[in-house]
């Protein structure tokens, strides 16, 4: 059993956390005794255990002498729950394996410092990539203060995202809009314009999946009796929205439109994730709308450029994620 597959085998413990553990991060542990047995943990719902104290409370007496593997740093201070590095210390684990240190202002560090102090060998960074890609909203979150923002679209081949009339129901298949609710269910909050309140009077909420809800926020006002109540409205600036939601622990806003929203969170260079719904449909002409509004670039060399991070088959569409260039984001 190498590292690597022990920290892959964390990484599919994490996973199982995503809908439960937050504002905590999602975290998978995995602790192999010196007779060579495997127990594994995930971080539990807030206040209860971390990924790290329901492996070794499985392990049991075998956590003497293992090897732990977690993706995350353990933690070094007291929230909701103790300090995960003092329990490993206290349980005899000779050997701690850590994907990612924690950017948390009350970690960065201190969880590796505390468990090499008390002489337990500590190796950073295996299966660093797979690891941060799991986390980067949480990863984000800790950094910036923001939440990590989501930018969904379902449109047709050729860059439509309703008819002329501003039906949409449905561009794409069941598959994509199931999809779109395992995405609800992953975020913290979910955002869209008054417009698309008035026009479409949608729930935002979490259906065709297990997870919860998101917290919904509407750009402008929305009208009274509309199904999105309750919901903060907001009228002032998008980055200080971002910053109230960040402190507020949100981790993930999802924004879904309309084209005037995604166009005011793309100029500000706000949008840390395209996430595309491609339908194998054409709407044909230019008069329909596009995920975008406005005026188009004046010059090819104004074109905004990404990189592809995932190309996925949603039944008969298609899902394309795009992430911009690190130096394109704002932090302002």
């Amino acid at each position: 059993m190498s590292d690597t597959e022990m920290m892959m085998t964390a990484l599919t413990c994490a996973s199982r956390a995503r809908l439960i553990s937050r504002p905590n991060p999602w975290v998978g542990a995995v602790v192999v005794s010196p007779d060579g047995q495997v127990f594994t943990g995930s971080t539990r719902t807030p206040g209860n255990a971390h990924a790290e104290i329901v492996a070794m409370d499985l392990a049991g007496a075998k956590s003497a002498g293992a090897t732990l593997y977690s993706t995350l740093e353990p933690c070094s201070h007291h929230g909701l729950t103790p300090p995960c590095a003092d329990a490993i210390v206290q349980r005899g684990v000779k050997r701690v394996v850590v994907g990612v240190l924690d950017p948390d202002y009350r970690v960065r560090g201190a969880g590796i410092e505390k468990l090499k102090m008390a002489g337990v060998e500590v190796q950073v960074g295996v299966c660093a990539a797979e690891v941060e890609r799991q986390l980067m909203p949480y990863l984000h979150h800790r950094r910036t203060g923001r939440p990590w923002v989501v930018a969904k679209m379902a449109m047709t081949i050729d860059g439509r995202i309703a008819a002329r009339d501003g039906s949409s129901r449905w561009i794409t298949g069941e598959a994509a809009r199931t999809r779109v609710h395992q995405m609800r269910a992953e975020s913290d909050a979910i955002l869209v314009g008054a417009g698309t309140v008035r026009l479409d009077d949608p729930e935002l909420t979490t259906r065709n999946v297990e997870g919860p809800s998101p917290r919904r926020v509407v750009l402008g006002n929305a009208p009274t009796g509309a199904k999105v109540h309750p919901c903060l409205e907001w009228d002032d600036t998008l980055p200080e929205l971002l910053d109230k939601l960040g402190k507020e622990g949100v981790i993930q806003l999802l924004v879904e439109g309309g084209p005037r929203v995604l166009r005011s969170f793309h100029d500000e260079r706000l949008i840390n994730q395209y996430v595309f719904h491609l339908a194998p449909s054409i709407a044909g002409g230019t008069d329909a709308p596009s995920p975008f509004a406005g005026v188009a670039m004046a010059t090819i060399a104004d074109l905004w450029r990404g990189k592809f991070a995932s190309v996925t088959q949603l039944g008969d569409d298609l899902e394309v994620i795009i992430e911009p260039l690190h130096s394109e984001m704002s932090t302002s």
